[in-house]
């Protein structure tokens, strides 16, 4: 028989309707069998480290024609993260295997079809790394840059929530190209990060400006050639009507919007014809297939201290509902990680 063990869980209680809770959220524990069952083709891993990513928060409610599932009320929470095999029944997995992909909030999770998950080959760097800027963040952050932006060197770039998981790395992504970058944080802590560690040429406080428009036109007197969309409401509207002839829009998330009931409206879409705007929406599964050519990139870029990656831990599986929940204050400076366990 194999061994039986308790396994911590983080389960939503019920759908959630405008700011989440930590009530939203409760501790509980079952039991699992460290063991795939017979005949299966999953694999049962330890979580070492979890994600706390703003996408999260739609699936906290009912979702209908999403490319994401609702949480299901009652049962564990799930989400990015980074575990080790302890039993595979799948031949494209062992056990003492370190992977990254879709998990359970919780210690021990069955993947039943771990084809999606990532094997990880380059130890040398933190293992928290993979829920950040060698995982999901990093691979967005890649795409919406490079692929939908298409940049140019010396483009001018303006990038929301810079200081988060994603936007620390387009801006440094940008710097390395040769742009001109600035970004938008919710602090002064934030701010003084954006230029002093990543590299921006300027940075502001967002909750400082009583004029977001006139705000932007202090800082890009010549117009946004790209901006990299995190928030949505009204930032969205005001870089609109900073943009510049062809201008490029890689909308990554809306943070501003995901904990209200009605969105706020956007009334500036005109210049997206006035000015020949390409405003484009993208998914980072679309773009896994270039995971590879990524590690290829980044891996020396870190190694050499070109790339710099803040990361924001939480210790303990009982810490990841406030961590989660925190996002959406700008409580975390960094990549928000939970560490459940240190291997």
């Amino acid at each position: 028989m194999a061994e039986m063990v308790s396994n911590k869980q983080v389960i939503l209680n019920n759908y959630v309707s405008g700011f989440p809770k930590e009530s939203d959220m409760s501790m509980t524990s079952n039991t699992i069998e460290l063991k795939v069952p017979h005949d299966s083709n999953g694999v049962l891993v330890k979580n070492l480290y979890l994600s706390c990513d703003p996408y999260m928060r739609p699936r906290m409610k009912k979702l209908e024609g999403s490319y994401v599932e609702s949480f299901k009320p009652g049962s564990p929470i799930s989400g990015y993260g980074v575990a080790k095999v302890l039993d595979s029944g799948h031949p494209g997995f062992k056990k003492g295997d370190l992977v990254w992909g879709m998990t359970g909030w919780e210690e021990y999770t069955l993947i039943a079809t771990p084809q999606s998950l990532f094997k990880i080959q380059h130890t040398d760097v933190p293992l928290s790394y993979y829920t950040g800027i060698l995982g999901m963040p990093g691979m967005t952050a890649y795409a919406g840059f490079y692929e939908v932006c298409s940049p140019k060197p010396g483009e001018y770039v303006f990038i929301s929530a810079a200081s988060g998981a994603v936007g620390q790395l387009v801006g440094q992504f940008a710097k390395l190209l040769g742009c001109y970058v600035v970004g938008s944080a919710g602090s002064k802590g934030k701010v003084d990060l954006l230029k002093n560690k990543f590299g921006f040429d300027e940075a502001f406080n967002y909750k400082e400006e009583e004029d977001l428009n006139a705000a932007l036109k202090r800082y890009f007197p010549e117009g946004i050639d790209i901006y990299f969309e995190n928030v949505g409401g009204k930032m969205l509207d005001a870089v609109l009507l900073n943009m510049r002839l062809r201008g490029r829009i890689a909308v990554c998330g809306m943070i501003s919007q995901y904990n209200l009931d009605k969105p706020e409206g956007v009334y500036n879409l005109m210049t997206l014809i006035s000015k020949r705007i390409r405003m484009e929406g993208f998914l980072v599964l679309d773009y896994y297939h270039l995971y590879p050519k990524y590690l290829e990139m980044i891996i020396p870029h870190i190694t050499e201290g070109k790339i710099v990656y803040v990361e924001d831990t939480a210790e303990g599986l009982e810490s990841a509902p406030p961590a989660l929940i925190g996002l959406f204050s700008g409580h975390n400076v960094g990549k928000q990680v939970v560490a459940v366990a240190r291997e």
